[in-house]
């Protein structure tokens, strides 16, 4: 049990989880370090911690700590010093006929059946596609945290929900689902270009992306947004 004094007399805990099977690494084993969930959490101590690398799982904050493995990179983009690649801009073009719209983080039946939709192509069988409306409330949505559930539709039909944080000068990706059926789209990607535009419009330094991991293909897209900095050895810098 370790404390870190984050202001001058409130200590705060972590712990370690038990070792599970890795899954984005084959034949490796992980790990994560949890803040204390019985302690006040916060936006404000979220926002605080997000400068280490911690990222939100529901209302937990975690940051991963494998034995002999630093394959997850915490990174973030700049957005006041982004810009769109040309496959982006013609992505960007390609998906302005969607409309936006921030909404509060509260249940909809109609995201939670494209959130279904979306697991079961993405984790056909794997105990994920399947999920009750507590563990989908419980994974996205946080008693503590500032959160907007960022819809896009195509004619008034949903198409993509990209959940995201909002912190004291940044904004956090938590998680985006969307339609499989349109792949042409590539929704993943134009919901981050788009949070990168929403942070630059409420004068935000940073949009978080999570972790990046170079070996796993779920996440090598991550490395596609330039610049892009990365937290390692106690530091951000450029990637």
């Amino acid at each position: 049990m370790d404390h870190t004094k984050l202001q001058k007399e409130e200590p705060l805990d972590f712990f370690a989880t038990a070792p599970k099977p890795c899954g984005y690494l084959p034949n490796r084993e992980a790990v994560s370090i949890f803040a204390d969930p019985d302690a006040q959490l916060s936006a404000s101590l979220y926002n605080h911690l997000a400068r280490f690398g911690f990222r939100r799982s529901g209302s937990n904050i975690y940051v991963p700590s494998c034995p002999g493995c630093s394959e997850c990179i915490p990174v973030r983009i700049p957005v006041q010093q982004f810009k769109r690649s040309r496959n982006q801009q013609k992505l960007w073009n390609r998906n302005q006929d969607l409309v936006q719209e921030a909404l509060p983080p509260r249940f909809r039946e109609e995201h939670f059946q494209l959130y279904r939709q979306y697991l079961a192509s993405r984790h056909p069988g794997g105990g994920m596609d399947q999920p009750t409306r507590d563990e989908y409330l419980d994974f996205l949505t946080s008693r503590w945290s500032e959160t907007v559930f960022v819809e896009l539709r195509h004619q008034d039909e949903l198409v993509a929900v990209a959940v995201t944080d909002v912190l004291d000068d940044a904004l956090s990706s938590v998680y985006t689902f969307f339609s499989p059926e349109l792949s042409r789209r590539s929704l993943g990607t134009f919901s981050i270009l788009q949070q990168v535009q929403l942070a630059r419009e409420a004068g935000a330094e940073w949009l978080y992306l999570g972790y990046w991991i170079s070996g796993s293909e779920k996440m090598r897209y991550k490395g596609r947004f330039r610049p892009l900095e990365a937290y390692r050895k106690g530091r951000w810098e450029s990637l």
